[in-house]
């Protein structure tokens, strides 16, 4: 009993950093410090190499399977999977719900991932120094990066299979960094929407398909969700691990490169906002209190979030 209690306190860790991870500001990183599980969590992606994972998959031989169970344990499988489907849940409803507030209260949703935004880039100043040239240079980087990007997305990038499986790379990579939101990043490559609307249509049509109305809801999104999922795993074996080397050998350059780039994808949701405004006729004037309300709520719930992790080191 008490491994399956442990287990399903460790499913709950799960939703409680998908649910961070599907809020652009939100780092799932900063969750897992938060509820005592980061260092497993890295040890346990960066162990996987395309080795274990042949070693795994040869499992579906008799004569393979200890040593099936041997590199799964190495990787720390039970773990991942568990941590995994929490995630997973979490994303799947939280991007549904988010989903229903950019159709029914566009100005506000994005007015709160500003705030989200902003606070995390305020959060995380004090860890950042830009006391050298090249740190310096590293936080212009990832300024412009993250600020040119914004604005290409937002003038046409489009959501092609090559760009999901882009996003989802970054977006995936993303999650196992405190401070930086996978979400973040599809709203920098103006995919967040299209994502979560993809979502709730591929579970509007799991729905249709247990219910007996038909797959073709379902058919029609698979595609685009597979494309997302073999992103990120190409980024976890990737993009994280690159992120963890430049954090070893050039730790506060790099932290000050991640840093900016939080600060430079403040432009994405006015961007967003502007494109909204445009399409309905109202001004920003009008739109302003809304937008402002929202970001100080945004900003309230990362300061709260802030003051429980300020005690742990990164």
């Amino acid at each position: 009993m008490a491994g399956l209690r442990n287990w399903a306190i460790l499913y709950l860790k799960g939703i409680a950093m998908g649910s961070a991870d599907a809020v652009p500001g939100v780092s799932g990183g900063t969750i897992a410090l938060i509820v005592g599980i980061y260092e497993r969590l890295i040890a346990a992606v960066t162990a996987i190499d395309l080795g274990r994972v042949r070693r795994v998959l040869a499992g579906v031989r008799p004569t393979n399977i200890p040593d099936a169970r041997a590199a799964f344990h190495e990787v720390d499988g039970a773990f991942l999977l568990v941590l995994g489907a929490g995630i997973g849940t979490a994303v799947i409803v939280v991007l549904s719900g988010v989903n229903y507030l950019l159709a029914s209260r566009p100005i506000a949703t994005y007015g709160f991932f500003f705030g989200l935004i902003a606070a995390s880039a305020g959060a995380l100043l004090g860890g950042v120094s830009l006391d050298t040239p090249r740190r310096k240079a590293a936080a212009v980087a990832g300024f412009l990066l993250a600020f040119l990007a914004s604005g290409v997305a937002s003038t046409g990038l489009g959501s092609s299979l090559p760009v999901v499986f882009l996003a989802g790379a970054v977006a995936v990579s993303a999650m196992v960094l405190p401070g930086i939101s996978g979400s973040l990043l599809l709203v920098v490559l103006g995919q967040y929407e299209y994502m979560s609307g993809t979502v709730s249509q591929t579970v509007d049509g799991l729905a249709a398909l247990v219910t007996g109305n038909g797959s073709d809801a379902l058919v029609e999104t698979l595609p685009t969700v597979a494309t997302f999922l073999v992103g990120g795993v190409v980024g976890l074996f990737t993009i994280a691990h690159a992120v963890q080397y430049a954090l070893a050998r050039a730790r506060s350059a790099t932290l000050a490169f991640l840093l900016s780039l939080v600060v430079g994808a403040l432009r994405a949701p006015l961007l967003e906002v502007s494109v909204r405004l445009a399409e309905s006729g109202e001004s920003w004037r009008a739109a302003a209190p809304r937008f402002a309300l929202a970001a100080v709520a945004g900003a309230a719930f990362v300061l709260v979030l802030d003051r429980y992790s300020a005690a742990i080191e990164y």
